[in-house]
């Protein structure tokens, strides 16, 4: 019998970008929160065939649960740039227009951190300057947390 090799596992996403739009928050039955938005990743590279520099932008959906679903609402807003960090999750769902299952991928994340500081007249959106990350910083959520 030959031995079988055990892939090590893993699924880690780190993603920087801004919001597309302002988060939803909602509650399960069970009272958890739950925040879902997307994020725009930019990528800038040289396009070999005429020299010219072009963007690639990826759209990501991201859900955050817990408080840190409750922080994120008061704290973050359309065009807030973000680190996220978390892992890949997909779900199945069916589409009720043609009846067709679907699937869908998004970020579940543990940390979200805003990369801005205070503007004035920004109110609670922007974060800490460099030296004070901690504040910047929106609690992770543990997996114990993740009601599935």
């Amino acid at each position: 019998m030959t031995a079988q090799i055990r892939l090590p596992e893993q699924n880690l996403v780190l993603l920087a970008g801004r919001l597309t739009r302002d988060p939803n928050v909602a509650f399960t039955q069970k009272g958890q929160a739950v925040c879902r938005f997307d994020i725009a990743v930019n990528r800038r590279y040289l396009d070999n065939t005429n020299n010219e520099w072009k963007d690639d932008v990826v759209y990501v959906p991201v859900v955050v649960w817990g408080p840190t679903a409750e922080r994120c609402k008061d704290r973050v807003k359309k065009g807030t740039p973000v680190y996220v960090e978390g892992r890949l999750t997909s779900s199945e769902y069916t589409d009720k227009a043609t009846g067709q299952t679907r699937r869908s991928m998004q970020v579940t994340a543990r940390r979200i951190q805003i990369l801005e500081s205070n503007v004035a007249g920004s109110g609670s959106y922007g974060a800490a300057t460099q030296g004070d990350a901690s504040s910047a910083d929106v609690e992770p959520v543990m997996e114990d947390d993740v009601p599935f």
